[in-house]
């Protein structure tokens, strides 16, 4: 058995996991970071439009501050977000950009001077201003006040995940890939480390340390239609949950992105919307302004989605061998704007659909994007139920998103969270000390080599894998998508109950030896239905809409009954989830109140009870909850 001890083990190389790798080894911490690829290769590369930051330094950007980019992030999460977490993190975006472009990223920046820009397929002109030349600019995202989206064309998660990497070898943080962590090493009480399966030759291995961040990013590929990369296979959250202590956070909260390409639904950036495409319908007319008069295309990814799907059903769609879709059109943004700021929705296009999209419509329609839901953590980025555990980015629900997030949020909360969650860790290290009882360590690996064993030698039978998974996704699609209903939900927990059973039951078709992606596939199943059943489990039991959340039998937004947010555990042999409910956050800053659009009746809240926890403006949040103390 091969032990190898840090002070902080990283399970995930994308950016939240190296920024926190960062921030920790700047503070004279050993790191050690785990990776099932090579870190470049983590799906934070696939991400193309941007990071939001209040920068206020274009033209379109003027007067923003994170003020603006508080009240659009809470807005944007129906009033689920934890608000302290929110303003948390717009207050540093800014500082996180600048330092960002201190270490190497090659931020867009402004051009003084008259230029044009489109918005709902019209042309208009602005004029940036000399005295801004060469700073941060932005480009306009969906659901927000100002453009504020900071972007490195359409490659920002490429070159900002470059740059990370480059700086953890400077620092000289071991990074290891093709390394999967299989299960948490845990006490009952602290979490100790990781069994990790070493895809290379198939050896277990123990990683041990002082502290644990899980960084694995979403669990999209458990829908069968999603834009995520295969590696977004929710092993970090199983891991997490399998220890029965520690609660996923708001599962019900998936997001679907508007512009998925038909038929493989790699995402083409929102980015194409914010810098003035359109989407058409079967008889090539512009639609959303229909539906949303102010915002249109830029309204909040869920309503887009919501709007989409609708007008579909009105016959409105383009049918096609791979089922109904609506058009994107970029054409009018011109070959130069398309060659630079949009180069590899291009390249997407021009590779996967063999289209050129500077003549030609692109094929899209709403596709699994995003999971708000994760690893529930407190404002510190520390884990419900196991010290020493932590969770950022995709991977947690830490919570800044509630029930939708804003496009571009996400990539801004890898290296926000990452930065302040890193500190958070510093400071744990320095006064947490914990024995490591070579006992735990081995009891650990040796059930995890059963759990192998028995897969290679069908020990619990002989169900092929590839389609209990594909009977899971199936569920998924058919009873836990953009719409939801009673029905459809209770059929859906029904269908994936009887999924559990057979991934019970799967025994390999192949050796198992070495390199084996069935032996992968297979040691994740379980932990896979678990995760669908706490998507569809808590989806029924939550009877209201509420951003992405949108139950047809439930229209109106129900502050009175659900402005809280959902735990699942799952506790040893259980067959659904234990689900809790918290607040969703101590204060309130902005009390609940209309979006904006998106449209739906409220049923509003207890006022007396908000008032209490609305602090005044201005305040900041420590002064908030000292004067909540006092009162």
């Amino acid at each position: 058995m091969q032990t190898y001890f840090s002070d902080l083990l990283v399970i995930g190389a994308g950016l939240s996991g190296e920024r926190i790798a960062v921030e920790a080894a700047g503070a004279g911490f050993g790191v050690n970071v785990l990776s099932i690829v090579p870190a470049r290769r983590s799906h934070s590369s696939a991400a193309q439009g941007g990071m939001q930051a209040a920068l206020g330094n274009c033209a379109m950007g003027k007067g923003d501050c994170p003020d603006v980019h508080f009240a659009d992030t809470v807005k944007g999460s129906d009033w689920g977000a934890d608000q302290e977490v929110a303003r948390m993190f717009v207050d540093n975006a800014p500082i996180e950009m600048r330092q960002l472009a201190f270490w190497g990223v090659p931020w867009n920046r402004v051009v003084p001077g008259k230029s044009t820009f489109f918005k709902g397929g019209e042309k208009f002109e602005k004029i940036e201003e000399e005295d801004k030349e060469g700073l941060i600019t932005a480009r306009a995202f969906g659901g927000t006040a100002k453009w504020r989206t900071c972007y490195t064309s359409d490659g920002t998660g490429h070159a900002v995940m470059c740059t990370l990497d480059n700086r953890c070898a400077q620092l000289g943080i071991n990074v290891f890939d093709k390394k999967e962590a299989i299960a948490l090493i845990h006490d009952g009480a602290n979490c100790l480390g990781a069994v990790v399966r070493c895809l290379k030759t198939g050896v277990l291995e123990a990683y041990v340390a002082r502290a644990t961040a899980i960084c694995t990013g979403g669990f999209g590929r458990i829908y069968k239609a999603t834009t995520n990369a295969v590696i977004c296979d929710g092993g970090g959250h199983a891991i997490a949950m399998d220890t029965g202590l520690v609660p996923l956070g708001n599962p019900e909260a998936i997001q679907f992105h508007p512009t998925g390409i038909v038929p493989t639904d790699i995402l083409v950036t929102e980015g194409c919307r914010g810098d003035g495409g359109t989407l058409l319908d079967v008889n090539k007319e512009r639609f959303m302004q229909i539906y949303e008069p102010e915002k249109a295309e830029l309204a909040s990814r869920d309503v887009v989605s919501r709007r989409m799907t609708e007008h579909m059903r009105a016959g409105k769609g383009v049918k096609s061998a791979y089922g109904e879709h609506l058009w994107l059109d970029i054409r009018h943004l011109g070959d130069k704007h398309i060659s630079t700021k949009l180069r590899e929705v291009d390249e997407i296009c021009q590779n996967f659909l063999g289209v050129d999209p500077r003549v030609d419509l692109i094929p899209v329609r709403p596709t699994q994007h995003y999971t708000m839901s994760g690893i529930r953590t407190n404002k510190d980025g520390a884990a419900y139920g196991l010290k020493g555990l932590f969770s950022a980015g995709e991977a947690a629900c830490w919570d800044m998103h509630g029930f939708n997030r804003l496009g571009g949020n996400s990539l801004a909360e890898t290296v926000v969270a990452g930065g302040i969650i890193g500190k958070k860790i510093a400071e744990f290290l320095r006064g947490h000390e914990v024995s490591f009882p070579t006992k735990t360590i081995r009891d650990a690996l040796l059930k995890q080599q059963s759990r192998i064993d028995a897969l290679i030698a069908g020990k619990n039978g002989r169900e092929n894998v590839y389609r209990v998974r594909e009977a899971m996704q199936d569920a998924l699609m058919d009873g836990c998508f953009v719409f939801r209903n009673g029905s459809d939900l209770e059929k859906c927990v029904n269908v994936l109950q009887e999924v559990m059973e057979r991934a019970k039951a799967v025994g390999l078709q192949s050796s198992g030896i070495g390199a084996n992606p069935e032996l992968s596939a297979a040691l994740k199943i379980q932990g896979q239905v678990k995760l669908a059943l706490c998507i569809a489990k808590a989806a029924l039991e939550r009877k209201e809409s509420r951003g992405s959340h949108t139950r047809e039998d439930f229209p109106e937004r129900n502050d009175r009954d659900w402005l809280k947010r959902t735990l699942a555990y799952w506790p040893e042999g259980a067959r659904l989830p234990r689900l809790e409910y918290e607040d969703p956050t101590p204060y309130y800053e902005l009390p609940p109140g209309e979006r904006g659009y998106g449209g739906g009746k409220i049923i509003t809240a207890d006022a007396e009870k908000i008032a209490k926890l609305t602090i005044k403006p201005g305040a900041k949040p420590a002064e908030a909850a000292k004067a909540k103390t006092a009162n």
